[in-house]
């Protein structure tokens, strides 16, 4: 069975212990160098080392000159090249990092989004609802208004009974 190819072929131990890496560990140390490379900090300081080695290299003692002046600064030159071989990488590294990232945040802000108009679509409906069950309820104004002309119906219907009550106590005079 261990010929299986659809598991992980198990290595056997050797001299030196294998170091484990985070798998982000990588990325993050590129994010931090790139952070750095965009700063004005490091312009300061590669400008500072470019003067002074420019500086040693033109008018300095000649004995302990390393990079000639005259034949361009051929080493400054190619550890320029091989500082900007580096960084450009390692930008295009953060930069990935900084998308995937940025795409994480534009879903959650999407599925927010898609939450908060779910919510609102619900609280409208709610609100159509209670206004419907309102116009089937009677109001506090409804309410006085009834009562109102209720009072109105007694004190004309008690006037009514005093008018026929009159009428009938002359219809008993009369024989």
């Amino acid at each position: 069975m261990a010929d299986r190819l659809d598991q992980p072929r198990v290595r056997g131990r050797s001299l030196l212990p294998r170091v484990q890496f985070e798998a982000d560990a990588s990325g993050r140390l590129s994010e931090s160098i790139a952070r750095f490379l965009g700063t004005p900090r490091f312009i300061f300081w590669l400008t500072a080392f470019c003067v002074v080695w420019l500086v040693w290299n033109t008018w300095g003692p000649a004995d302990l000159r390393f990079d000639r002046a005259d034949v361009g600064f051929t080493a400054l030159t190619l550890m320029l090249s091989l500082q900007a071989s580096y960084a450009a990488p390692l930008i295009l590294l953060a930069q990935n990092r900084q998308a995937d990232r940025d795409r994480v945040s534009a879903e959650q802000d999407r599925q927010r989004a898609e939450r908060n108009l779910a919510d609102t679509e619900f609280l409208a409906r709610e609100m159509a609802s209670l206004r419907i069950a309102m116009s089937e309820v009677a109001t506090r104004d409804f309410v006085r208004s009834e009562l109102r002309n209720l009072l109105e119906e007694l004190q004309t219907g008690s006037d009514d009974e005093e008018d026929g009550e009159r009428v009938r106590r002359g219809a008993d005079r009369q024989p």
